[in-house]
C-alpha cells in the first residue's frame, strides 16, 4: 500500500499492522516515495545475506577456457615490491 507523509503520520500504528499482515508500506511525500516501511522479521531476512564483490563477479557467465588460459599463463610475481 502506498501511504501520503501524513496519513501514515496519523495512522502510525495501522501502517505498522498492515507491514506485518500484508508486507511492505510505502511512504511517499509530495507524491515522491521517500521510505518503505518492512517488519522486523523481513528486514532481517534482507540483512542476512549481502552477495560480495566476488559471489557477483562468480554469478556471471562462464569464463571460456581461453580467459582461464590467459590468466594461468600470466606472471605471478608482483609487479612491485610489497614490504611486510
Amino acid at each position: 500500500m502506498i501511504w501520503q507523509m501524513q496519513d501514515a503520520k496519523n495512522n502510525f500504528s495501522k501502517l505498522v499492522q498492515q507491514a506485518l499482515q500484508e508486507g511492505p508500506q510505502t511512504v511517499t511525500l509530495n507524491g515522491e516515495r521517500m521510505v518503505v516501511v518492512v517488519s522486523a522479521k523481513e528486514y532481517d531476512r534482507l540483512q542476512q545475506w549481502k552477495p560480495t564483490l566476488v559471489d557477483h563477479i562468480l554469478s556471471g557467465p562462464a569464463w571460456g577456457d581461453d580467459i582461464v588460459e590467459e590468466i594461468n599463463r600470466r606472471d605471478k610475481t608482483p609487479s612491485r615490491e610489497i614490504e611486510f
